[in-house]
């Protein structure tokens, strides 16, 4: 799948804390029953939150984003490649996010599948049912997967049920990603049968021909 480069800033969440502190602390020391207590402190709030953005400014990270598919010309199709493109951006947020490399290795290949497949279906319109049913139920299951890792991971927390279901999902990415691949090569069984009748049919003609002693 197609990718651009977009940076996205991500804004500190000091300066947040910062008016926090503010207004706990000014609570503390001065009464609050006046309206221009407010006042002020609003305005000591919003001077704080522009000092700490200063010190504490933006970050620019760069990520790969899946470019938006060319229209086809069929809607059907369209808005199937579009969820395809929706699931790849998503499984692009959760590599860049979990920062496990054995999962991150397995949400490459994942995507790398989930690419071929919307591509097959780009370049072969009559694989839509198949296709429509694997972004029915196979890319929601290996989302849900995949974002529950995450959650998990970022709790904080290591408990027996944490570690357990983490561990029991990096097992059930291995079996999600041979389904994957016995999905795509599942696509191609039409052309296997075409090619095998095309073997035979050249075989008879060469046979009859005399032109062919063994079998192809």
């Amino acid at each position: 799948m197609n990718v651009k480069i977009v940076e996205v800033k991500i804004k500190s969440a000091i300066p947040v804390y910062g008016i926090g502190i503010v207004w706990l602390l000014y609570s503390l020391i001065f009464p609050l029953y006046m309206t221009w207590h407010f006042i002020l402190i609003a305005c000591i709030g919003v001077l704080v939150y522009f000092l700490l953005s200063k010190i504490f400014p933006p970050k620019i990270e760069s990520i790969e984003v899946p470019c938006e598919p060319e229209s086809t010309g069929d809607e059907l199709i369209d808005a199937l490649l579009a969820e395809g493109a929706r699931a790849a951006a998503e499984m692009y947020r959760l590599q860049s996010s979990i920062p496990n490399s054995d999962i991150r290795k397995k949400i490459t290949e994942l995507i790398f599948i989930t690419d071929k497949i919307f591509g097959k279906l780009r370049s072969e319109p009559n694989v839509y049912k198949q296709v429509k049913r694997f972004a029915d139920f196979f890319l929601p299951a290996s989302l849900k997967l995949l974002n529950t890792y995450d959650r998990m991971g970022k709790s904080g927390i290591e408990g027996e049920n944490i570690s357990g279901t983490m561990e029991r999902i990096d097992n059930a990415l291995d079996m999600t990603l041979e389904s994957y691949k016995k999905f795509f090569d599942s696509l191609f069984e039409n052309i296997a049968l075409d090619i095998e009748t095309d073997i035979a049919v050249l075989e008879t003609m060469l046979k009859r021909d005399g032109l062919l002693e063994s079998e192809l």
